[in-house]
């Protein structure tokens, strides 16, 4: 059996199966109300009803039960591991790569090949999601780091939730941005009409703070540097799709089209910082650009 543990940690007042299929949007809302109604969620150790509001500070905890003749396996994938020590590791991901199983798709992913790189995962996050304390999504590359105990992932979480984790990314978006820096803080939330993407939306909505700073303009580009307030899913696609200034290559925040005919977003975490969980040392890593990110540049750059 596996157990999720969440916290609200911002303004909610959202059905408990809403914002469950929100916070896991690997599982259907449909699955959530099923395990809600055989009594395996519980808030603030109290089972509850699909219709609960809710709360700011609710501990959610999900007992997820272990799909039917699930074994994950380890797989030998090539890992790009930047640091690792007994309690962390920190991985340059690449694109193409999903962080962790679920249904349907239970081989190929980070997480079975950290089963087969290091020797401890820790296991608050179950049997799907050993030591994932945060994700990138499928294509998007660089760091993330991950916990080899439940001790570390229990701090690295409240890191998370505290806002104390640094995280850096490059993009290259669509249009000139003409601000030299700014910030895009618009909530965002499920899209009502297409339930696999997430928008700026004002009900059933989340806080999102993202601040950008403009690196190099381009023609018809803009290269910026990304900094996260807050970590909602797909945050950084849907602001600068909203700005309309969509990430190149983002196959759902934009049209899709692109000169370089790209099907993978280019946005890539470049930096993460944290501090140590049992050392207390602040640590911050950095990774360079992949290989097709900077081939693009490099020919926007000879454009002038």
């Amino acid at each position: 059996m596996g157990l999720i543990e969440l916290y609200v940690d911002g303004e909610s007042n959202e059905r408990l199966d809403f914002y469950l299929s929100t916070e896991l949007d690997e599982i259907s809302r449909t699955y959530i109300q099923k395990l809600i109604k055989d009594k395996r969620v519980e808030v603030n150790g109290i089972k509850k009803k699909s219709s609960y509001l809710v709360k700011e500070g609710d501990h959610i905890y999900i007992d997820l039960p272990e799909p039917k003749k699930l074994e994950l396996i380890s797989e030998n994938i090539p890992l790009d591991i930047v640091y690792e020590d007994e309690d962390v590791v920190v991985i340059n991901k690449p694109q193409n790569m999903v962080v962790h199983p679920a249904p349907g798709n239970y081989t190929g992913t980070l997480v079975n090949a950290l089963l087969y790189h290091v020797d401890s995962l820790s296991s608050i996050n179950g049997i799907i999601r050993p030591g994932i304390v945060h994700r990138l999504d499928k294509d998007t590359s660089g760091l993330l780091v991950v916990a080899k105990n439940d001790a570390t992932h229990r701090d690295l979480s409240s890191q998370l939730k505290e806002r104390k984790v640094y995280r850096e990314y490059l993009a290259l978006v669509h249009g000139v941005i003409k601000e030299d820096t700014g910030i895009i803080n618009e909530p965002i939330g499920r899209d009502p009409k297409n339930r696999k993407k997430m928008t700026v939306i004002y009900t059933n909505s989340k806080e999102a703070i993202t601040n950008y700073w403009v690196i190099n303009r381009y023609s018809k580009y803009t290269l910026v540097k990304v900094k996260l307030q807050t970590g909602r899913t797909h945050q950084i696609r849907v602001h600068f799709s909203h700005m309309k200034h969509p990430v190149v290559g983002d196959p759902v925040y934009s049209n899709g089209k692109n000169e370089f005919n790209l099907e993978k977003q280019l946005l890539h975490a470049r930096k993460i910082g944290f501090i140590h969980p049992r050392t207390k040392e602040e640590m911050e890593f950095e990774c360079d650009l992949p290989e097709p990110f900077t081939n693009i540049v490099e020919k926007l750059e000879k454009r002038g």
